[in-house]
């Protein structure tokens, strides 16, 4: 005769995988969704070699993140649009943008930032401030919210 106590053991096991499945599906975790809906300007940018980069106008470099997945972007004289997601807990990868191509002013982070973009791996918010941090130490973006920046405006 079979043991009931291990069909019991096998039932329930069934019923907790199924219930957490049901679960996930009705309620993602969604561990940055504090991102979702926010608009953010540059303040500065801080390099492994200890040099710091300052815009001449925070306003000119802007990023929007929006709920559903996307990202609408300003670097100076650019814009851009992409897609961005995280995994987990302060975790941040931005996917391959779509950019105007002016050539931008002297003194211009364009070509900085847009080197950069891919290699964005972690963010933190700390005081009101967004810290995008690169992989491999390579630096940390600073950004503070921005005014006036629609977070869900479709990009150009």
């Amino acid at each position: 005769m079979r043991n009931p106590k291990f069909f019991l053991f096998v039932f329930l096991l069934a019923m907790v995988v199924a219930t957490g499945s049901v679960r996930a599906q009705i309620s993602p975790r969604r561990p940055a969704a504090e991102l979702g809906g926010t608009a953010w300007q540059l303040v500065k940018f801080e390099g492994s070699d200890d040099k710091t980069l300052t815009p001449d106008d925070n306003a000119k470099y802007t990023v929007a993140f929006r709920t559903d997945g996307r990202v609408s972007v300003r670097i100076d004289c650019n814009r851009a649009h992409g897609a961005w997601k995280s995994t987990g807990p302060n975790q941040l990868q931005f996917g391959p943008l779509a950019t105007t191509r002016a050539h931008c002013p002297p003194g211009s982070l364009y070509d900085r930032i847009a080197k950069d973009w891919g290699y964005v791996r972690s963010y933190t918010i700390k005081d009101g401030h967004l810290f995008l941090s690169l992989m491999a130490d390579g630096g940390v973006y600073e950004f503070e919210p921005a005014i006036g920046v629609p977070a869900q405006a479709q990009p150009n």
